[in-house]
């Protein structure tokens, strides 16, 4: 991002990205506990800028993800009690998700194990060989670019992770070590709006939809609608 601050940290308006994302699922009546994974020396920055002045009551602890995101994942699992029914996977940084598409999500995860939430990608995608040379051309309506959040039933999820581990397998994503399972993976239709914020250029278009969404998802008081 070119900042000394870390991604979750940069602020859209006067907010953190992380306190934006975190007050969509603090309002979700389907979520009992949160769990918030950061590096180990960044829990108390978490916590002094992020937990505590927006009283998010939701978030049971912050704890020190691993060395990498699956790694990150297991850790946060493993702070959930055995009966919980459903976990959601979801990025810091995807401060645009809604209620609804968290709920829709959920549902399918109830009904099928594992669901994703997508959305159908937009652009022709190629594949290339080791030499930059267009080796295959997919066919687009069925390409689909997954976001988060991803929602699995607990005990699938911990399956997963555990085979994961056994195999020595390293994926970039929870739904991939479900699929090596054999479970079927739900895709739940998201939002284009659900961007991740990576670069620069996310963070003006983060900048660009944060008032129309805050106002469309019940964040602004009146007043503030009315500027």
């Amino acid at each position: 991002m070119g900042s000394d601050i870390k991604k979750p940290y940069l602020k859209i308006g006067s907010k953190p990205i992380l306190a934006h994302t975190l007050q969509v699922f603090e309002k979700s009546f389907l979520m009992d506990d949160i769990f918030v994974v950061v590096s180990a020396e960044d829990i108390k920055h978490c916590k002094d800028e992020v937990i505590n002045p927006y009283n998010f009551h939701k978030v049971a602890d912050v704890l020190a993800g691993g060395k990498t995101r699956q790694a990150s994942v297991f850790n946060g699992l493993q702070r959930t009690s055995d009966d919980t029914d459903i976990i959601i996977v979801h990025d810091g940084v995807r401060p645009f998700i809604t209620e609804k598409i968290i709920e829709a999500s959920v549902e399918s995860a109830y009904q099928w194990g594992a669901a994703v939430v997508a959305v159908p990608v937009k652009d022709t995608i190629k594949v290339a060989d080791n030499d930059n040379f267009v080796s295959s051309t997919p066919d687009r309506s069925q390409l689909w670019a997954i976001q988060t959040p991803q929602v699995f039933r607990r005990e699938i999820l911990i399956k997963a992770h555990l085979y994961a581990q056994e195999q020595n397998i390293d994926a970039t994503d929870d739904a991939a070590l479900v699929e090596k399972l054999g479970y079927k993976v739900k895709l739940v239709m998201g939002s284009y709006r659900n961007i991740k914020i990576t670069t620069p250029e996310d963070l003006v278009i983060a900048e660009a939809l944060e008032t129309r969404f805050l106002r469309e998802n019940g964040f602004l008081t009146q007043g503030e609608n009315q500027r």
